[in-house]
């Protein structure tokens, strides 16, 4: 059996110029099957090679796949955009290779298995799951088995979607074998233009914390949409395997580690930092983490430096006691303001971001959330919109009120970076008009730039905040007239 995942080829958000990486979700579960036997395996990345929306189907007909993979498991540089790319490669596979399987799994996929495959017809299978799920529907499809019956898988019956059980969260990361880079042009990546050879890792899965908005809930089943809160996480010896891997086989200089919350657990991020200096790992790295792990990491902040971090990334969101806790945030006010004083203390670049959108917004609120942030002063501001994803209790609740049809979502426009649904007070175009006017105070206040250049930060966070800043009027453009990035 031949397997192929193929990635489309998608632009990135606006403000990250040229930007693109090994799928992760690719990666790992073609590592699985591969040990489970199944060899014949590869992987097609159109935005490496140039191939165009127009020319997939054929150029995957050269391949001529029993199987083909499509999916993501991080929302890293174009949110939901790429759902739309899928849809579309799904259905010209399906036009040139009419008995080849089309399977989909990952990001918005395994939270909306009915809709996919009612709205869908050229995909034929939904992985709710992970690898295992994956693996246990390849070997039915190759051995002609019943497949509506396997855990955490969906496939139609009598053309009707039919949901397997729910699968258990496979808690033992470290049983998974390294990420396949090998099928990837892995020389071919960057990251903010500049950053190359690039990666972005994951070492863990699930959040403890349950923010009402977070794009994470979409991965899971769901019958089952708490197991999002279930933290698991690579040892730092695995991590550090891979980190190795990355270096010594492929050259990589800079990893981002897209965890939510990499820093969730201090004693394993001091363990990491240590393995990584004793191994003389050069690559460079840039973590995620919300603003109380950040503080719990405070002591061991210079050791992350010294292990290579230059740069931290945390969400601001909302700016009052009253708008965290309505969010389920889970920091504080303080804890916001802590973050950015122990990272700068560290010469550590800081991207933090706010989001608009939510229910309650207004005018008022809008730029008062944006007076607290240009007063914290973080070095890059990031503004996303509020996206709703299936499962989050923010879906939950504008599907309860009639505000969500599935069937009528422009994913090219559901990127985070397109305000795509009204406020109680504030219209779609109300509030991308704010988020521009946001964005322009806090780039061009004066002195901010010059002092970005000037410090001591890492050159690659001086390189990504150029990036940045080109890209700012391109960001305006999809936030107030509505251009497509992806």
């Amino acid at each position: 059996m031949k397997i192929l995942f193929v990635m489309p080829k998608i632009g990135a958000w606006a403000t990250h110029g040229e930007h693109f990486a090994p799928n992760q979700l690719y990666a790992h579960w073609a590592a699985f099957v591969r040990e489970k036997g199944y060899e014949n395996v590869e992987v097609l990345d159109c935005t490496v090679l140039g191939v165009s929306l127009d020319e997939v189907g054929e150029k995957v007909k050269e391949k001529a796949p029993d199987v083909v993979v499509l999916g993501d498991m991080i929302h890293c540089s174009v949110g939901f955009g790429e759902i739309w790319h899928f849809n579309e490669t799904a259905v010209r596979v399906k036009q040139v290779l009419p008995e080849t399987k089309v399977i989909v799994g990952g990001l918005w996929y395994s939270s909306m298995p009915v809709d996919t495959l009612e709205e869908n017809p050229a995909i034929d299978y939904v992985v709710m799951g992970e690898e295992e799920a994956f693996y246990d529907l390849i070997k039915g499809i190759d051995t002609g088995a019943v497949v509506k019956d396997i855990p955490g898988v969906a496939v139609r019956v009598d053309g009707k979607p039919v949901l397997g059980p729910h699968r258990p969260l496979l808690m033992d990361l470290d049983s998974l074998p390294l990420p396949a880079y090998d099928l990837f042009p892995m020389k071919e990546y960057v990251g903010h233009t500049y950053w190359k050879p690039f990666v972005e890792m994951v070492t863990s899965r699930g959040c403890p914390s349950a923010c009402t908005f977070c794009y994470e809930w979409d991965q899971y089943d769901p019958r089952s949409p708490n197991d999002f809160l279930k933290w698991r996480a690579k040892s730092p010896e695995r991590v550090i395997e891979e980190l190795n891997l990355l270096h010594e086989k492929y050259g990589v200089k800079v990893v981002v580690i897209q965890d939510d919350n990499f820093n969730v657990t201090p004693d394993r991020v001091e363990k990491f930092c240590r393995m990584k200096i004793e191994s003389k790992n050069p690559i460079k790295w840039v973590s995620l983490g919300r603003a109380v792990d950040w503080v719990n990491c405070e002591k061991i902040l210079p050791l992350m430096k010294e292990s290579g971090m230059f740069m931290g990334v945390f969400g601001i969101e909302v700016t009052t006691p009253d708008e965290l806790k309505k969010i389920a945030k889970g920091i504080t006010i303080d804890q916001i303001k802590k973050t950015i004083d122990i990272l700068r203390a560290q010469d550590i670049a800081i991207v933090a971001d706010i989001m608009m959108g939510f229910d309650d917004d207004t005018e008022q609120i809008i730029k008062q959330r944006f007076e607290f942030t240009d007063q914290v002063d973080p070095d890059i501001l990031w503004i996303g919109y509020v996206t709703p994803a299936p499962n989050s209790p923010i879906w939950r609740q504008r599907m309860k009120r009639g505000e969500i049809d599935p069937k009528k979502i422009d994913f090219r426009e559901w990127d985070f970076l397109h305000p795509v649904m009204d406020t109680k007070h504030l219209s779609v175009e109300d509030y991308g008009r704010l988020g521009s006017w946001c964005m322009r105070e806090f780039f061009s206040k004066p002195g901010r730039v010059q002092r970005i250049m000037t410090s001591n930060f890492d050159p690659l966070a001086k390189l990504c905040f150029q990036d940045v800043m080109k890209g700012v009027t391109k960001w305006e453009e999809g936030a107030v007239k509505g251009e497509k990035h992806i």
